[in-house]
């Protein structure tokens, strides 16, 4: 399995980007794609989700309403487009992927290698 990100890169606070994850050798059971984040000194946060089979999605609040998460399926690419981009949204970006457990609780068994976004001020 790989997970290839990219479209990280330095923006000014109120700006754009548009970040992309290429899959490939993904098994059969993968329906679930998302993207962390990290900053140094930080916990992990899961900001965005997208069930892969009916393009479900759900967000955390810190990214609600400027955050849109999609899927290209047919190129096994999930994307993440972030606007009005805060020096808060600062860290390391990685993309997951992953399934739902028995008790439908989202299990990511793997990821990218991340890219990093840093916004200033």
């Amino acid at each position: 399995v790989q997970l290839q990100e990219s479209g990280g890169g330095s923006v000014q606070s109120g700006g754009s980007l548009r970040l992309s994850c290429a899959a490939s050798g993904l098994p059969d059971n993968t329906y679930l794609m998302g993207w962390f984040r990290q900053a140094p000194g930080k916990e992990r946060e899961g900001v965005a989700h997208i069930n892969r089979d009916n393009g479900g999605t759900s967000y955390s609040d810190s990214v609600k309403g400027r955050f849109t998460i999609s899927q290209d399926n047919a190129k096994n690419t999930v994307y993440l487009q972030m606007n009005s981009l805060k020096p808060e949204d600062t860290a390391m970006y990685y993309c997951a992927a992953g399934r739902y457990s028995a008790f439908a609780e989202r299990v990511y068994d793997y990821w990218g290698q991340g890219t990093q976004v840093t916004v200033s001020s």
